[in-house]
């Protein structure tokens, strides 16, 4: 099973930015699919999540400003990212799994793409 992330990349304050993360190995329709970020000094942090039955849950600081999606047919999911700001800086990580409960503790979710590095500059 292998998850791969990409879309990345350095970005002005205001900008756009569109993840996608592949996966291989195994159908996930029935997984919850999600987003995670890391910055330099921080520990992971969840930032968006859409379950296998249809619910989306993103944290405070991004809502209404990203978007995920997900295509069981590609196995695939993206995270649409519009207004960045410099907080926003960080490695994302999309991740699969069925977690027992809630969906903000990285140790719950079971495979991890490989990460990618969003810049966004002031």
């Amino acid at each position: 099973v292998q998850l791969q992330a990409s879309g990345g990349g350095l970005v002005q304050t205001g900008g756009s930015l569109r993840l996608s993360c592949a996966a291989s190995g195994r159908t996930f329709s029935r997984d919850t699919m999600g987003w995670f970020r890391q910055a330099p000094g921080k520990e992971r942090e969840f930032v968006a999540a859409f379950t296998w039955s249809g619910d989306t849950l993103y944290v405070d600081s991004v809502k209404g400003r990203f978007t995920i999606s997900r295509d069981d047919a590609k196995n695939t999911v993206d995270l649409q990212m519009n207004s960045l700001k410099p907080e926003d800086t960080a490695i994302y990580y999309c991740a699969a799994g069925r977690p027992p409960s809630g969906l903000k503790t990285p140790k719950d979710w079971t495979y991890w793409g490989q990460g990618t590095q969003v810049t966004v500059s002031s």
